[in-house]
Order: C-alpha cells, then structure tokens, then sequence
C-alpha cells in the first residue's frame, strides 16, 4: 500500500446522517477526526468475521471486508475498503447508535 492519502467516501445513508449534524455536534467532531486519520491508516478500526456480516450489507453493497470503529461511548461507525486500479477507497457505510449496532449484529441488548 503506498503512503498517498487514501480516498474516504460514504453511502448515502453516511452522507445524510453527516449532513444532518450540526457543526459544534460532538460526534461530528469525532466524525471529521476518524476520517482524517482513515486517509492516513485505513484498517485503524475492529475488523469483523466475515460469518458476522449483516446480510443487507453484503447484498446492498456487496463487501468482502468489514470494520467497526467506536466513536465515544455511544456510536460505532462501519466502513469497507475497496481496491480498484491500484488504489484503496474507504467507504463509510453507516453511523449507528451502540442499542441499534446490538440490533443489527443480534447481541443482546439492554
């Protein structure tokens, strides 16, 4: 992998939950922060199993690789890496709340 700046993009679904935070918002601050250092060092967050992939995930965008990166104690932000012509993109795939993370992934949740 070169030391070039990698490209950070998001789905649709990133970009309109972004767009809807205001500027002093916390976890926006936190946002603008992990993808600054995502264009530096892209696997900084957890990567997840493959067998643990949420199925609309796999069929909406088609990924073949998973991570998890937590964003204060409230929020997990997931996002794929994808190759093409010798570069690496990361794509923001979505923001969730911890309660709906549980949800999406079956845990337990309290």
């Amino acid at each position: 992998m070169s030391r070039e700046s990698i490209s950070v993009n998001g789905t649709k679904e990133f970009v309109a939950f972004y767009s809807s935070l205001i500027e002093s918002s916390p976890i926006k601050k936190k946002l603008d922060d992990v993808m600054n250092q995502l264009k530096k060092k892209p696997i900084m967050g957890d990567r997840i199993q493959i067998r643990l992939f949420p199925v609309k995930y796999v069929r909406k965008y088609g990924i073949r690789n998973l991570y998890r990166c937590p964003l204060g104690s409230n929020y997990r932000m997931l996002y794929t890496l994808v190759s093409k012509h010798d570069a690496i993109y990361c794509v923001i795939l979505e923001v969730l709340t911890h309660k709906e993370y549980d949800v999406l992934f079956g845990y337990k949740t309290s």
